[in-house]
């Protein structure tokens, strides 16, 4: 199916599709402009950050890219697009279950999450990718995976303790439509605010779980794990700042394998 709207100029929802984020840099690729979505019931190559696999049995979850070209936006500011795109769809998974504002949170740099008996749980994973940046023609596609109707024995045993869902959470089932027609609606907000060069930033530090004082373990590429205090996260450059031997240091999202939060 293929649907347009004045906020959208390209809409695609897919039975099966390898990965809704290459649907999108494929249309980016080709030409098409912004702003397009691919919505699918499955994926058979779906991934996260650091090319972790994003498992999903068919129909139990939201899978969906959005792809920009943003022109209007300074490639340092990038990041901020994703940012939205959390932000946005936290907003409406509030909206939609009905589920009290703040429920859900972001965790560094993108994750949705939610907090039950003190144990961070993950409810929705965002990828944000790019090409061209620094160039005339900059592409940026950010992709978005809801566990909306999974129930516990659902979910592969080693990631039922850290995931939830949202029927987990609200105790019924989830319209997936209503769930992305309210995204939009919040996303084109954001992204109208944006392109006049208003990001929500208090919205966004708003729902952080990494704020200042609270510890993190950062995981780095080569294994190795520390524990270390936070200072909150930098609304200029979206990165995470820790203390580090007494030194300030600004994190960005690609300098880590991981961050993980204890209990809170």
């Amino acid at each position: 199916m293929t649907l347009a709207t004045p906020f959208l100029v390209r809409r695609e929802h897919f039975g099966r599709v390898g990965s809704t984020n290459d649907v999108v840099r494929e249309w980016l690729a080709a030409g098409t402009p912004e702003v397009c979505l691919a919505v699918a019931d499955e994926q058979t190559a779906g991934r996260g950050r650091q090319g972790r696999t994003w498992v999903a049995p068919p129909g139990s979850g939201l899978l969906l890219s959005v792809g920009f070209r943003p022109t209007w936006l300074a490639p340092d500011h990038v990041w901020r697009l994703a940012a939205t795109a959390s932000l946005a769809m936290a907003e409406a998974i509030e909206q939609t279950t009905a589920l009290p504002r703040g429920t859900i949170k972001l965790k560094w740099p993108n994750d949705l999450v939610t907090v039950l008996f003190e144990v961070v749980r993950k409810v929705a994973g965002v990828l944000g990718e790019t090409d061209g940046l620094g160039t005339d023609d900059p592409r940026v596609v950010v992709g978005i995976g809801v566990n909306t109707n999974w129930n516990a024995e659902d979910a592969p045993p080693d990631l039922r303790p850290s995931m939830m869902s949202l029927r987990m959470m609200s105790d019924r089932e989830t319209d997936l439509d209503v769930l992305i027609a309210t995204f939009l609606d919040h996303l084109e907000r954001r992204v109208v605010d944006l392109r006049g060069g208003q990001f929500a930033a208090g919205p966004w530090v708003g729902r952080q779980l990494t704020t200042a004082g609270r510890e993190v373990q950062l995981i780095e590429h080569d294994g190795s794990a520390r524990w270390l205090p936070t200072r909150g996260v930098d609304v200029d450059t979206g990165a995470l700042l820790i203390v580090d031997r007494d030194i300030e240091r600004a994190v960005l999202a690609g300098d880590v394998k991981h961050v993980r939060l204890g209990r809170v």
